[in-house]
């Protein structure tokens, strides 16, 4: 049985949480992570005040403030604001924080990168110690291998691939239906930042997106993204959220592939969703001298999936960084800045276009 890491570090000290928006992914993953790691979230304010007073009730949340003013004079003076709203409503949010706070800001970092960079100086501007909620990062399962990769297990590092063939109902996140940008700014922003995670930034960036003829009303929800590293190693992510085909073919996994073996990670929460299926950890450690059809995978069993438990990664390295117990906040706005350059160079890419073939 491997020795490895499944779960994200707890701060020593928890400092309180108080909640800037209080919509479906604080319902559904931000208060349930929180709760599994003994974080107390200790007010919230949303701009629908019923759905703040429901949430509220629902999770305990002792106070519920009446305007957004309000959460930031009466918020405790060590509390960390947990910032989950769309990504052009950051920056306003922001310009209204009291400086020197920390702050966590569910992603994307804004809709453009001009934004994004908007977001960074006043970050550095207002002395905030912030975060971005890339927290895919964090799942079981990745931390599982990204130990595993850092032990040497599967040795150097020579191919990584995402893909995602799988029906997605984009209606049950109203705000996004009208966006000019969809799937790589709200779906795939995921794959590039765990991609980045692992590889650093890319040298170059292809991609094409483009829309679905069933669901033609939307922005591109069909991706294809090459990241360039050089020789080693081969990336790409494959999206495709048009997949109405049944259940036997759908596919949501990363796979890793190196000189001493291989990880196949499954996240099964994006098929059948928002029901989800089973996660799934499977790797294979070449064993010498043997014949290729003799080497066998391996299945290992992590507790946790990607909804909620990885939120609970995100919070907690920004509270060990607050409090001085960890030297590295892994999703700060300065490395998340090139997450959000990476998306804006797949738009680019995909605007400018491929070779024409030559004629005879």
């Amino acid at each position: 049985m491997l020795n490895v890491k499944t779960a994200a570090d707890l701060p020593d000290h928890k400092l309180p949480i108080v909640s800037i928006g209080m919509g479906g992914i604080v319902h559904d993953a931000h208060y349930p992570a929180y709760r599994l790691a003994g974080l107390e979230v200790v007010g919230g304010f949303d701009v629908n005040a019923e759905r703040a007073q429901m949430m509220a009730q629902k999770f305990g949340v002792p106070t519920v403030y009446s305007s957004l003013r309000e959460a930031f004079e009466q918020a405790p003076s060590d509390a960390v604001f947990d910032v989950s709203v769309p990504g052009k409503n950051i920056l306003e949010i922001l310009q209204a924080m009291p400086n020197g706070r920390a702050v966590l800001i569910q992603k994307p970092m804004g809709d453009t990168l001009a934004e994004a960079r908007q977001i960074l100086h006043l970050c550095r501007e207002k002395h905030l110690t912030a975060a971005i909620n890339f927290q895919m990062r964090f799942m079981p399962h990745i931390i599982a291998a990204r130990d595993m990769l850092q032990q040497g297990l599967i040795g150097d590092l020579w191919d990584m691939e995402v893909r995602m063939q799988l029906y997605t109902p984009w209606a049950i996140w109203p705000f996004l239906l009208p966006l000019p940008r969809l799937e790589i700014l709200y779906h795939s922003i995921h794959y590039i930042d765990l991609v980045r995670s692992f590889c650093g930034n890319p040298q170059q960036v292809y991609a094409k997106t483009l829309k679905h003829p069933i669901v033609n009303d939307l922005a591109p929800t069909r991706t294809t993204i090459i990241l360039d590293y050089g020789d080693n190693p081969r990336v790409n992510i494959m999206t495709n959220h048009g997949h109405i085909y049944g259940d036997d073919f759908e596919q949501s996994y990363v796979k890793w592939e190196g000189s001493r073996g291989a990880i196949y990670v499954q996240a099964g929460l994006n098929m059948n969703y928002p029901t989800g299926k089973a996660d799934k950890f499977q790797y294979l450690l070449l064993q010498q001298d043997t014949p290729r059809d003799q080497q066998h995978w391996q299945s290992m069993e992590i507790e946790g999936s990607w909804f909620p438990h990885a939120f609970i990664g995100t919070m907690c390295s920004l509270q060990r960084y607050v409090n001085g117990e960890s030297d590295a906040l892994p999703t700060s706005v300065e490395d998340a800045y090139y997450t959000m350059a990476t998306v804006e160079a797949a738009y680019d890419s995909n605007a400018m276009g491929g070779f024409t073939l030559q004629q005879p």
